[in-house]
């Protein structure tokens, strides 16, 4: 199936290594199984990254990151997602990203509405850091884009778009790719393969608004 999904799509965001971590046979199977400009986003592992995230994480951050240097260069961001009751604290941001290992890519998710600050867009900004924005189903209103570090990184989670949502989406996006931005934009994982189809829709309506644009670097 990965293989298939990588002749019509450019990276996808892997699910499973947040719940655990995966081998390098594994890692070496799913790099041989796409084409060599597919990207991975992998979700790390929830134990390992709310450890680092919430404690002293230079203990931690080594084993948390050692299977993900596997990819090589096809990983495209590694995606660490903040407990969602985590409140804003920037000192320990500040640790957390002064400890990550700069030569992999870092996406930090901060779900919790006290994260939207200035303090914290300067904070992943001075560090290169992206910021991800994810549309949520229980949000009324869609999330603000905000370029923090070398691309942008949006989760579109709710359970469909409509088309002109997606047109909405892919307008919100072009200026953005118009001036040479790279995004990785995911849908939310689902039992049907919807989530692949609003992706090729999505890519369909960018090539339509701004001329044939990649979706991923």
């Amino acid at each position: 199936m990965l293989h298939h999904y990588g002749a019509s799509l450019p990276a996808v965001e892997l699910n499973n290594t947040f719940y655990q971590q995966p081998s390098a046979a594994k890692v070496a199977a799913w790099v041989a199984a796409t084409p060599g400009t597919f990207r991975f986003s992998v979700k790390a592992q929830r134990g390992g990254t709310w450890g680092a995230f919430g404690g002293s994480p230079e203990p931690g951050l080594p084993w948390l990151t050692g299977p993900y240097r596997a990819f090589g260069e096809r990983l495209g961001t590694v995606l660490v997602r903040a407990p969602d009751t985590s409140k804003r604290d920037d000192s320990r941001l500040a640790a957390f990203l002064e400890a990550w290992p700069s030569e992999l890519p870092l996406t930090v998710e901060l779900r919790d509405p006290s994260w939207q600050a200035d303090e914290t867009i300067a904070a992943l900004s001075a560090a290169g850091a992206a910021l991800c924005a994810t549309d949520d189903p229980d949000e009324p209103e869609p999330p603000t884009l905000r370029r923090t570090g070398p691309f942008l990184y949006l989760r579109l989670r709710r359970h469909d778009y409509a088309p002109a949502e997606i047109a909405t989406w892919a307008d919100r996006l072009t200026p953005f790719l118009a001036a040479g931005d790279d995004a990785f934009v995911f849908f939310r994982h689902d039992e049907v393969g919807r989530g692949p189809e609003l992706a090729l829709e999505l890519m369909a309506a960018v090539a339509a608004a701004a001329g044939p644009a990649s979706l991923v670097r």
